[in-house]
Order: C-alpha cells, then structure tokens, then sequence
C-alpha cells in the first residue's frame, strides 16, 4: 500500500511540474501574441449565433425539400441585408458581486462602445446583483449613467435579482425590464460591526483603540461602544440612503419615493405597479426581438488572468483528481 502511495505522490510532483512549465509557456505566448497588458475586448455579433442555433435544429427536424426552400429564402434575406446598414445595439452582462469587481471590467466595455457608437442608438445591460459595497456599485451606477450623457438607449433586463446595489445601477436606465418571479428593490443601505469589547473584557483583556479625529472609526470590532458613536455611524448610514434616494428620483422621478426607499424588495408585477420597473419579461425573449431588423453585438472585457491563478487552477484540478484517485486505489 504504502509504495502505491509513494509512487502516486512521485508522479503528482512530476505531473504539477509539467503543468507549471506549461502555464509558464501559455503566459509568455500570451504576450508575445499582443494582448495588452490589462487584458482584451471580445466582440461578438449575437443574430450570427442565434442562427448558428436555429441553423442546427432545422438540420435535424426539416425534410431535405423544406431545408432547401428556407436556406434559399435566408440567402436572399441576407443578400437583402448586407445593402442596407442595419442598427447597432449594444450589450452588456455585469453580474455582481458583493464588492462589484466587475465594475473594472464595465468601465472598458462602456470606455470602448463610447468610442464607436452614435447617439440614438441602444445599450443592453443583463443585469444580476443583490447588492453590496456601496463604493462599488456607485461607481457601476456611474459607469452606466456615462452611456446616457452620451445621447444612448439604456436598456437593463434582469433576469434574477436587481437589488440593493443592483438597483441603484438598473435605475439609471431609460427602461428596466424584469422577469417575472425577479426581485427587485431593496432601496436602503445596511451595515453590520461586530464587536467582542464585553468578550474581552470578561477575560481581563484590555485593548485600547487609538484614534486621531473626534468622529475616527465611531464603532470598532474591539473597542468600547458608546451612543456618540452609534449615533454618528447612524447618521452616516442615513446619509448614505438619502444618497440613494436622491439617485433613485433623478432617474425616476414617477415614483412614490418614500413608499419604496424603507429598503423592502418585490417581485417584478408588484414592482411594475410601484413603477420600480418599465416592462415584464426575460432578457432573452427582449435580445431575440430585436434581431431582425437589428445588429445585436455583445461586448466584454475579459482581464488578463495573473500566472499565478493559473497554476493554483491548474493545481487544484491535479489535487482533486489525484486524491480521486487515491481513494479509489488505497482505501477498501
């Protein structure tokens, strides 16, 4: 048993080295290849990819007669299209986080369609966030509100979750679809400090909290709370909802504001009816409208991965397939 094991270990070294050589080589392939130093834009047209789909269930259900007659027709349909320059809409994906990193990757993708698209015409935002770091998500919220300061369409259609922070970007939009059974709202902000002062305390640990600045950390994990300090980390809080609020009216102004900033949340029909939302429906169904008479183009920053996530991947998978097996082979 034992020398199966050494042998295992023996080839699991040998294995993880020739997946660090190999890592290494991709990374300098990489840049030899001249992808920038952040990372790439993908662009891709998504009416080629939805006929690349209907293209392969009319192979296989369509009589060889009726597959002949439809492929003639899209011929001339496409022969019809390339002399008339279709519309552009543009879309996006940002699903969030609870510290909105992909917020870097938004302001490339907006970055670049500002560079090429003309006034008029439409951005699409599949959105899915329940929050998180206000920080972040003001700046998402900001990043959208650039394509609407440059005369753009925006569109978001949430298929899940818009809250929280999620909403504060989806309202800026010129119009929010959602889904059904999609939740929607939670316009209010929440903080949570733990804090073991009385913990320690009970153990006659003393911890001093040094500050430089009357209102300096009002509430720490260690120090002693006082209501000077809470009071102030509540009007902090309540500074930060009217923020919010003020952000959520600027953009849409129709609604009964101080009945849907308490921080409850709804489902997209009740959502509809409190104007949180525009429209009912999936992002999906909405993308597939417009591909008729539109040129839909999907755009996304993809950041330049570090070497060093590469190899901890890569080892990851050699570990739990060489665990795998070893418990298939030493345990009974």
């Amino acid at each position: 048993m034992w020398s199966d094991y050494f042998l295992f270990v023996l080839k699991a070294v040998t294995v993880l080295v020739v997946v660090v050589v190999a890592v290494a080589a991709i990374a300098r392939a990489s840049r030899a290849g001249g992808e920038g130093s952040e990372g790439r834009l993908v662009v891709r047209k998504l009416n080629e990819r939805l006929r690349q789909q209907g293209d392969a269930i009319r192979h296989a259900v369509f009589e060889k007669k009726a597959l002949k007659a439809y492929q003639k027709a899209e011929k001339s349909e496409r022969k019809a299209e390339k002399s008339g320059e279709k519309p552009l809409t543009w879309v996006l994906t940002f699903k969030g986080d609870i510290q909105a990193s992909q917020v870097d990757s938004l302001r490339q993708e907006v970055s670049a369609i500002l560079q090429v698209a003309r006034r008029e015409e439409e951005v699409v935002v599949v959105l899915e966030s329940p929050g998180g770091a206000v920080s972040g998500y003001g700046l998402a919220a900001s990043q959208l509100a650039r394509l609407r300061d440059e005369g753009l369409k925006l569109t978001v259609c949430v298929d899940k979750v818009a809250a929280s922070g999620g909403y504060m970007m989806a309202c800026v939009a010129h119009r929010i679809i959602a889904a059904p059974f999609a939740i929607v709202g939670s316009i209010g902000v929440l903080a949570q400090v733990p804090n073991i002062h009385q913990l320690l305390k009970r153990h006659d640990i003393d911890v001093e909290v040094l500050t430089a600045g009357r209102h300096k950390a009002p509430l720490t994990l260690m120090g002693e709370k006082t209501e000077e300090g809470r009071d102030k980390f509540l009007s902090d809080l309540q500074g930060i909802h009217d923020r919010f609020k003020g952000l959520v009216g600027r953009y849409r102004p129709n609604l009964e504001l101080e009945r849907v900033t308490e921080g409850d949340f709804w489902l997209a029909e009740d959502a509809l009816e409190l104007a949180l939302i525009d429209e009912i429906g999936t992002s999906d169904a909405y993308l597939a409208s417009l591909v008729s008479d539109r040129e839909v183009v999907g755009v996304k920053w993809k950041p330049k991965k570090k070497l060093k996530v590469h190899i901890k991947t890569a080892a990851s998978a050699l570990m739990d397939g060489g665990l795998d097996r070893l418990s298939r082979r030493v345990l009974p």
